[in-house]
């Protein structure tokens, strides 16, 4: 069992991910992680990261590292912990540029593939083109939405104590840098689940998924 799980930031898709896959006995895996680690590794190695030419050709240097235990997802590159790093301001503010560059998207994306096929009990995948690029054949896709001000405020209060108005303006700036994008821009697929989180709890929309995800494997049997 493959599921999907795309959409913009704020709308839950990390700790509903999480959690689904927790509750299934499925694997983990946070796409968004492997983008911020690999322009950390840019960042930390001095290049610049608004060279996309310089991007590229450093594209297949570092080893990165997925760990997909749902309870305890983990991201090393080049041996080294990377979860508290890939964090920063610094980096959350030009992945999305690292991103964009083909190259780092085809290496990525193989990445990801490869985890995933390699899942001994199925995955829980997710991020911002999964279901459209990484895993178009998921057995589920689910696209979260969520009002631009709930999304502020949910990861203002991941930062505490950031500004709302400031949060909500950078998260509407890298939407559209994601949407636009030319190689595998944030979509939602056709054939995707839309589920609006902004009046949800985490919980209902944990209960939601693994509903879906059940039917789907109802009707699999």
């Amino acid at each position: 069992m493959i599921v999907a799980i795309d959409g913009p930031s704020g709308t839950g898709k990390s700790s509903t991910s999480k959690a689904v896959a927790a509750k299934l006995g499925l694997s983990y895996l946070d796409t968004g992680a492997q983008y911020r680690a690999i322009t950390w590794w840019m960042l930390t190695n001095g290049i610049d990261v608004d060279d996309a030419a310089a991007v590229a050709d450093a594209a297949g240097k570092p080893v990165i590292v997925s760990g997909t235990d749902p309870s305890h997802p983990t991201i090393t590159v080049d041996g080294v912990d990377a979860s508290g790093p890939i964090r920063t301001q610094e980096v959350t503010a030009k992945v999305s540029a690292v991103s964009a560059v083909p190259e780092v998207r085809a290496r990525i994306t193989g990445l990801q593939r490869s985890i995933a096929a390699a899942a001994p009990h199925g995955i829980v995948v997710e991020g911002r083109d999964i279901g459209t690029t990484v895993l178009p054949d998921a057995d589920l896709k689910i696209f979260l939405t969520a009002s631009p001000e709930a999304r502020a405020a949910r990861r203002a209060g991941e930062l505490k104590g950031a500004d709302v108005s400031a949060t909500r303006d950078a998260l509407i700036k890298r939407d559209t840098a994601d949407s636009t994008r030319k190689t595998s821009p944030l979509a939602k697929a056709e054939d995707a689940v839309e589920v609006d989180t902004t009046e949800l709890t985490l919980q209902q929309v944990v209960e939601c998924v693994v509903t879906l995800v059940e039917e789907k494997r109802a009707v699999a049997k």
